[in-house]
């Protein structure tokens, strides 16, 4: 084994809030006078404190090896614990693993696991890790993260993901029980950060086998590890139940007893819900925003996530740049956030967003390019002319598949309208659907246009550009560039990822190839206006990773 030192946590650029509100109502304020009924953060009948959470979208998959989504992100990581979490300020700290090493050259990682148990009662194990990566990796498993093992640079990663090799070649082994070392075929300095994503959180094998296909078709069929396990939960329902787990390791920092999410879409019905006190936690959408930002308990959060139009290049029509180019720059995106959305969203004339990660130069990768795809009717009827000379058309007609979430609806109006009236030709016709369905629809090439988003796994503009390389999992548009792959295969293990300077130089080109292409059409970088209980306390909300964390969570 190769000479080692102690691995030491760092801040990883992670632009990450916590919020630690415990601010009282103002009497003085009418419009905390009239919410002074939202203090009941529930404490049951029992007097166990019960956290109550609104989404506004169903929970997709409970599989870590599976789950693609923020909604699944955050109930995972509330059962189920890596090597790694994130602490209240969004850098990596160590959770299953008790300590980690790394080898002088950056290539082998040891970590040695601290006692902990499933809810099965079966101890964590080194091997619950090698067996969840390995799935992952593996092509039969169809995960659409399986591209993250190569970006975390886990040796043999790329042949195990292609078919070349078999799953037990990853790099990555069970030296006895407790002792778990990883080898990496590059250095990759955001590591530890990945380690607290979810893809390459743990599971238990025998659990597994034995409930088979029926994984996460009921509490059951779940296991966690983490600060809680389920009590109650039905694939796409409208109620998930946690509650928390008293044989987690660090059981007794977990200040709550129980942990619901509640999936409401109707901001109206959600914010009746919070005013009865049966929310605590809730999203505010459009006019909202106007009516409760004064309150108390409002708070506002700018995320990570990028909203962004994914046109079909397959689709005739939209295998023209110009039209796509068209379409992008007749978006009047000032508008549509200060309009339809209300809720610190920013335009985003860019894909990489504001805040995620900085450079070799200290500078936020934003900070130091340039922007695209800007609004510009005029620009835009000019560049609709070439497309229609180049089509040999006058008029085209496409669908938007728009998940059935309020802000999406209304965002999506808003495109329609723009795009129709100041592209005389061209008509959307929206297709409203729940967000798994229209995940489905893409994945499946079935779609012209599709509203969609994509928030970060881990501090690097990487998280969103190898979304777009040829065949590669998450390009639902097929778009496909030789210059731009073969900067991305050689920031991600090539020539450019042994040089800081030179592969952050090469991520700025990539971005200006696919953009000046318009093979994405960006839209906005998501803000979020947040209404929580004035006695609910420690809910880290990260613009990396997991969206929001409740383990630290308190109700006083």
């Amino acid at each position: 084994m190769k000479h080692k030192k102690r691995l030491k946590l760092y801040a990883t650029s992670l632009a990450a809030l916590t919020l630690l509100a415990a601010c009282g109502t103002d009497s003085g304020n009418d419009s905390a006078d009239a919410n002074s009924n939202m203090d009941s953060a529930t404490t049951g009948t029992n007097g166990d404190k019960t956290l109550d959470v609104q989404f506004d979208v169903e929970v997709a998959s409970m599989d870590p090896q599976i789950g693609t989504d923020g909604a699944s992100f955050e109930v995972i990581s509330s059962i189920i614990e890596g090597l790694y979490q994130l602490d209240s300020s969004g850098d990596p700290v160590l959770g299953m693993a008790e300590s980690a090493e790394m080898s002088e050259d950056g290539l082998t990682y040891t970590f040695k696991l601290r006692d902990a148990s499933w809810t099965n009662g079966d101890p964590v194990t080194a091997d619950d890790f090698v067996y969840a990566w390995r799935r992952l990796a593996d092509p039969d498993t169809g995960s659409e993260y399986a591209y993250i093992m190569g970006i975390a640079g886990v040796e043999n990663a790329g042949d195990v993901i292609d078919g070349t090799a078999d799953p037990d070649q990853l790099g990555v082994t069970a030296l006895d029980d407790k002792t778990l070392e990883v080898k990496l075929s590059n250095p990759v300095p955001y590591f530890e950060s990945l380690m607290a994503f979810i893809s390459f959180f743990p599971m238990n094998q025998a659990f597994m086998e034995e409930v088979g296909d029926d994984y996460g078709t009921s509490a059951d069929t779940l296991i966690a590890n983490g600060a809680f396990k389920v009590e109650a939960y039905e694939p796409l329902t409208t109620s998930i139940k946690l509650v928390k787990n008293e044989d987690y390791y660090d059981a007794e920092n977990v200040a709550i007893d129980a942990l619901n999410f509640q999936v409401i879409k109707d901001s109206q019905q959600t914010m009746l819900s919070y005013q009865n006190g049966d929310i605590d936690v809730v999203a505010l959408a459009g006019e909202q925003v106007d009516l409760f930002k004064d309150d108390p308990e409002f708070v506002n959060i700018q995320d990570g996530f990028v909203w962004y139009i994914s046109p079909n290049t397959m689709v005739e029509g939209l295998d023209n740049a110009n039209l796509r180019k068209a379409i992008a720059t007749s978006i009047d995106k000032e508008s549509i956030v200060n309009t339809a959305l209300k809720d610190g969203s920013k335009p985003a004339n860019y894909i990489v967003p504001v805040d995620l990660a900085n450079g070799p130069d200290g500078e936020d990768f934003r900070s130091t390019t340039g922007t695209y795809l800007e609004y510009d009717p005029e620009a835009a009827v000019a560049l609709f002319e070439e497309a229609k000379d180049e089509l040999a058309a006058e008029e085209f007609t496409f669908s938007m598949l728009v998940e059935d979430t309020e802000s999406a609806v209304n965002v999506s109006q808003m495109l329609k309208s723009q795009i129709e009236e100041n592209l005389e030709g061209v008509t959307i016709e929206i297709e409203q659907m729940p967000k798994k369905t229209r995940l489905d629809r893409m994945k499946s090439k079935d779609y012209d246009l599709g509203l969609t988003r994509w928030g970060p796994d881990y501090a690097d503009p990487m998280t969103y550009l190898d979304l777009w390389v040829t065949d590669g999992s998450n390009n639902d548009g097929s778009w496909t560039n030789a210059e731009y792959d073969e900067l991305i295969f050689s920031s991600q293990n090539g020539e450019l990822s042994l040089d800081k300077e030179a592969r952050w130089e090469a991520l700025k080109e990539a971005e200006q190839i696919i953009l000046d292409d318009a093979s994405v059409l960006p839209v906005y970088q998501k803000g979020s206006a947040v209404m929580i209980k004035s006695n609910v306390s420690g809910v880290d909300f990260h613009s990396v990773g997991v969206p929001r964390v409740f383990k630290n969570a308190t109700i006083d």
